[in-house]
């Protein structure tokens, strides 16, 4: 191998470890070249998710995405059992909560306990798959959350009830201005949904930051906070994505049956994003991990 070929690869490895894996092993969160890249892989999957599921001829409904959440709620704790201190699980079987493995994992279980509710549906045992399948996540939830209350002791209780108590009463202000105005699109069930689901997110984050000594990951959230001085921030960001993009979402798709998928499928990510973190930062803050 020529001295030039040597220094060219020395560099692609320091570029990837500098990137791309060092803040994946000292946990040190995100960076512009690695949120760029995650939000391309996040398109593909969007993509290839949007394609599988109408492979499986599964219409994205808002029933659909109230029985994924579950999962959610699953996936979140399960990186919280990553995170734990305790070393609950042990190699080979940790190998497979670290990242990015854990997503494949929890995609996998997921995939497999839809496929298992439709034809439970198709065999006649039950009428509607969807509260059979939000069962599965249930349980693993449950299963998870008891694991964490087992190996590690709550101290904040606190935590939980302030990010949901002021994401809901943040979301119940902006619902009855939107019903002051006679917005349709800012009263729907789902986009509220979403919007509740980003203030947990950004209660997650203030309280985290403001109060019990965490730091924000990610790059322009960081930037901001930084900027400001106030992890309050949070509050005004979200708001003003979700406004944009909801809107946009509302009022520039077709009405065609294809269109209205894919529709759902974007808003059904933008709720996963915003309950993911909410999730995963409560419950390691409630136990102090």
């Amino acid at each position: 191998m020529s001295d030039k070929m040597s220094i060219f690869i020395d560099k692609i490895s320091q570029f990837i470890n500098t990137y791309y894996l060092d803040p994946i092993k000292t946990d040190s969160g995100y960076n512009i070249v690695n949120t760029f890249t995650w939000a391309i892989v996040l398109g593909i999957c969007i993509f290839g998710i949007f394609k599988l599921l109408k492979k499986m001829e599964i219409k994205i409904t808002p029933e659909f995405i109230l029985s994924i959440l579950p999962f959610v709620l699953a996936g979140s704790s399960l990186r919280v059992i990553e995170d734990s201190p305790s070393d609950i699980f042990h190699p080979p079987l940790s190998y497979m909560l670290i990242t990015p493995n854990i997503y494949f994992l929890v995609f996998g279980v997921t995939i497999i306990c839809l496929w298992l509710s439709i034809k439970l549906q198709k065999a006649g045992f039950v009428k509607d798959y969807h509260p059979v399948f939000a069962s599965f996540g249930l349980v693993w939830f449950f299963l998870n959350l008891g694991t964490l209350l087992h190996f590690e002791n709550v101290v904040a209780a606190y935590v939980p009830v302030f990010v949901i108590g002021a994401g809901t009463g943040l979301t119940l202000v902006f619902y009855l201005v939107a019903r002051h105005f006679k917005s349709s699109i800012f009263t729907d069930p789902l986009n509220l949904s979403i919007l509740l689901a980003h203030m947990m997110d950004a209660s997650s984050t203030y309280i985290g930051i403001e109060k019990l000594g965490y730091f924000e990951k990610h790059v322009l959230p960081s930037y901001l906070i930084e900027l400001t001085g106030t992890a309050l921030v949070m509050y005004p960001l979200k708001l003003i994505i979700f406004l944009g993009v909801i809107y946009a979402l509302d009022t520039q798709f077709e009405k065609d049956e294809e269109s209205e998928n894919l529709k759902m499928l974007i808003k059904m990510v933008i709720l996963i994003l915003g309950l993911s973190p909410a999730t995963r930062n409560t419950i390691r803050m409630m136990l102090g991990i």
